[in-house]
């Protein structure tokens, strides 16, 4: 099997997750009721990840990984927004528990499915899993001079 040649951002796999999520989030969100708006459903939108008002998790990390992939010309660069992606997911205790924690509430509430719950709080962990694995292999996706 041969590799397929990474040339923009989203063409990486863990962007194309993140996006989808976030996606996935936001039409699944529309569904809550309407007590909810102010509530679970701008809970579950949100994040205080830097730089991104208003966002949901995987909105922020989509467009941390957007930058991060035209830093890869600096290693140091690109570790530290790579991190910027993980600690926008990962603060205050861990927003991506924080999200997982307001899916957990939707299934609760009745508004989610407990399958598709699942799914949820699953793919959250394979992102940060790739963003992790991006960074303690970081020399593998820096651009050679």
């Amino acid at each position: 099997m041969v590799k397929e040649l990474v040339r923009k951002h989203q063409d990486l796999e863990i962007y194309k997750m993140a996006f989808d999520m976030a996606m996935q989030i936001f039409e699944l969100s529309k569904k809550f009721p309407v007590e909810e708006r102010y509530s679970l459903t701008d809970q579950i939108r949100r994040s205080d990840a830097p730089n991104v008002a208003n966002a949901s998790l995987s909105r922020s990390v989509c467009a941390n990984l957007a930058e991060a992939w035209r830093k890869r010309r600096y290693e140091a660069a690109f570790v530290a927004k790579l991190n910027d992606c993980v600690r926008g997911a990962c603060r205050r205790q861990a927003e991506a528990a924080e999200t997982q924690t307001w899916i957990e509430f939707s299934v609760k509430c009745g508004y989610l499915d407990v399958e598709i719950g699942r799914e949820l709080y699953g793919t959250y962990n394979q992102i940060l899993s790739g963003l992790v694995n991006m960074i303690n292999h970081s020399q593998s996706w820096l651009m050679k001079h």
